[in-house]
């Protein structure tokens, strides 16, 4: 096997890592923006209306490019097409823009960041995730 061929075998591996550390990551921001939605407008009646709110609602509008990008990352990994190695990596480091808490950035990276401050499972859950972003650096 080429060594171009194991670099991309090594990022599509570091790919599927980042996905199953995304998806309980991405579960712990909808609960922990469900909490503090509850907190300023009462509390979600029902499933449904709870739904609704996540996929319209600007409370969580900010959850929906995390979401697409869980789903970038399925579709790229079972795309019958060759991936390639810069694909690979361009979607990789596409992580580091998204997940990128702070005090005084952009609406998501402050909503983020005051996620990580008030939700120690949603802190824990972002250090392991940039222990990988960092390892892939």
């Amino acid at each position: 096997m080429s060594s171009a061929n194991l670099s991309l075998e090594f990022v599509l591996k570091q790919l599927r890592e980042l996905r199953s550390l995304l998806l309980p990551l991405h579960k712990a921001l909808l609960e922990s923006e469900r909490v503090s939605y509850e907190e300023s407008h009462g509390r979600i009646q029902s499933k449904g209306e709870y739904f609704q709110l996540v996929v319209s609602h600007e409370w969580f509008s900010w959850l929906r490019p995390i979401s697409q990008y869980i789903v970038q990352i399925d579709e790229f990994l079972a795309a019958k097409e060759p991936v390639t190695l810069s694909e690979a990596t361009a979607l990789f480091a596409e992580a580091r823009q998204l997940l990128q808490p702070s005090e005084e950035g952009t609406h998501s990276e402050q909503r983020y960041h005051q996620a990580i401050q008030r939700d120690p499972d949603v802190a824990f859950m972002h250090a392991k995730i940039l222990r990988l972003l960092m390892a892939k650096n």
